[in-house]
């Protein structure tokens, strides 16, 4: 075992002698002696050469943030507002789109002119907000209520949601609180624009879009027969089918469509279709 082991070393150590001569004179002009340890560490040694200059460059160069987990603060700063820049010129974008149907509806007769107050709520509001009610609505509507009037199912009583764990949608303070007579089914809550907006209980994501009077809208179904409304967002981060958990950042804060409201989120709770004051259920 121990002679083939020396056999071997002495086999890898054999130097060979690699020679040029020159053809006409038989004169050597170059001579190399090399063994197989020698081309070895010779081969060992310009793959650890071509990894360093590899290593330097994925380092030193913008390739290193196409390594999971290597990306630097500063491209995912510039992800985030790129991904809000998008988000403002879509928002403007379908601005743009509502002024030219609603002015289109104004031209061919569909809509008053005199419903429309300026020209700048044509950006925000559709054909549908600005048409005055016609006589057979108004007469529908009357009808409706007075049958409604003394129907006892219609009135909500105390809902039985009491001991359910509810987050607080967002962080600032109540601008707005409910009022059923006033037809105010929600609370308003002021806050900083592009603040986090959570959802109040695990659910799924039954609506997901945006409309030309309460911006970017998202409502949740959670169980029990509980159903979650939060309007006027800047942005939305989950989508239609989408699962959420409680405490979940749904959406982001944004600025009101209405001229001259200050940022906030209108968070309205429902339960089993009757609109709830979650001020007694939420500590805002």
């Amino acid at each position: 075992m121990g002679r083939r082991r020396r056999l071997f070393w002495k086999n890898f150590k054999f130097k060979y002698k690699l020679t040029i001569i020159n053809e006409n004179t038989l004169e050597e002009v170059v001579g190399l002696r090399v063994s197989k340890m020698n081309g070895l560490s010779v081969l060992l040694s310009v793959l650890a050469v071509l990894f360093l200059i590899a290593a330097c460059i994925i380092a030193f160069t913008p390739l290193r943030n196409y390594l999971p987990g290597y990306m630097n603060s500063e491209v995912r700063a510039q992800i985030v507002e790129n991904a809000l820049t998008v988000d403002s010129l879509q928002e403007v974008m379908n601005r743009q789109h509502l002024y030219i149907m609603n002015i289109q509806d104004l031209f061919s007769g569909k809509v008053k002119i005199d419903s429309a107050q300026t020209l700048d709520s044509l950006t925000m509001r559709r054909a549908d907000t600005l048409m005055e009610r016609t006589k057979r609505e108004e007469e529908f509507r009357q009808q409706y209520e007075e049958r409604e009037k003394y129907n006892l199912t219609t009135i909500s009583t105390q809902p039985d949601i009491n001991g359910l764990l509810l987050y607080r949608p967002t962080r600032g303070m109540v601008s707005s609180h409910f009022n059923a007579e006033k037809k105010h089914f929600a609370t308003d809550i002021a806050a900083n624009p592009n603040e986090s907006v959570l959802a109040t209980m695990d659910g799924t994501v039954v609506l997901s879009t945006y409309t030309a009077d309460a911006g970017y809208v998202i409502a949740v179904q959670h169980n029990q027969d509980l159903l979650s409304l939060y309007k006027y967002c800047g942005s939305l981060l989950k989508k239609e089918g989408d699962r959420v958990k409680g405490g979940e950042a749904i959406a982001v804060v944004g600025n009101s469509p209405m001229p001259g409201k200050e940022p906030h989120l209108h968070f309205e709770l429902w339960f089993k279709g009757h609109p709830v004051n979650s001020e007694k259920y939420i500590v805002y």
